[in-house]
């Protein structure tokens, strides 16, 4: 069976390339896609859905925005089964700036032009500040454009689902983009920050193999 993945805002498969899935499986990577111009969120997620193919069952995967997508995903394209990895299930669990963001519209506010490389730069140093155990992020943070970036902060923000409770959830209890104080996960990885898919991949792959053996 085949397994959808789906990394996280403005990453590729890298961060995710330590996990061990069950050799029966075939993983295929969904690569994000710029918007189009005016696109709507809909039109986005069915374009990200092309690659699955539905003539057989598959699973799909998440991290963190990618959470969102494959969950987005399944409501056009069902699977056998969805996981979120450093994601959340429903709106109500977006962290309190998130759902600032939301209220003040300043997402929407920012010029795309404030989407730049220094932007990027700056970003990851303070969350190195906060979260110093982290790789750089700069080497998973590789799809830069900033009308993408701009683009995917809004849909964060503005994001609204009912949660689905056949989604099966893993989050890091160190986690400072989505605390898990607004969750209740399936799977607590213990110090796992925002990156753990990259630094305890090792306690994952167990938890991912469990779930789709």
């Amino acid at each position: 069976m085949k397994i959808y993945i789906v990394s996280g805002l403005g990453a590729d498969f890298k961060v995710l390339e330590k996990l061990k899935f069950p050799g029966q499986h075939e993983v295929v990577f969904i690569d994000w896609l710029i918007p189009r111009r005016n696109e709507s969120f809909a039109k986005y997620i069915e374009r990200m859905a092309d690659k699955v193919d539905t003539s057989e069952p598959f699973f799909l995967l998440g991290y963190s925005f990618g959470g969102i997508i494959v969950q987005e995903i399944n409501k056009i394209k069902p699977a056998v089964k969805v996981i979120i990895i450093g994601s959340i299930k429903s709106d109500k669990e977006k962290s309190r700036l998130i759902k600032i963001g939301k209220v003040t519209k300043i997402p929407k506010a920012l010029p795309t032009g404030f989407f730049n490389e220094r932007t990027t730069h700056i970003y990851t140093f303070v969350r190195k500040i906060f979260d110093p155990k982290n790789p750089r992020l700069l080497q998973y943070f590789r799809v830069r454009d900033p009308y993408y970036l701009k683009w995917s902060i809004e849909r964060i923000s503005e994001w609204k689902f009912d949660e689905n409770p056949e989604v099966i959830q893993i989050l890091g209890d160190k986690d400072i983009v989505f605390p898990i104080k607004n969750s209740k996960p399936d799977y607590i990885i213990k110090g796992g920050t925002h990156l753990f898919p990259a630094t305890k991949h090792k306690e994952l792959s167990i938890i991912l193999n469990d779930i789709l053996k």
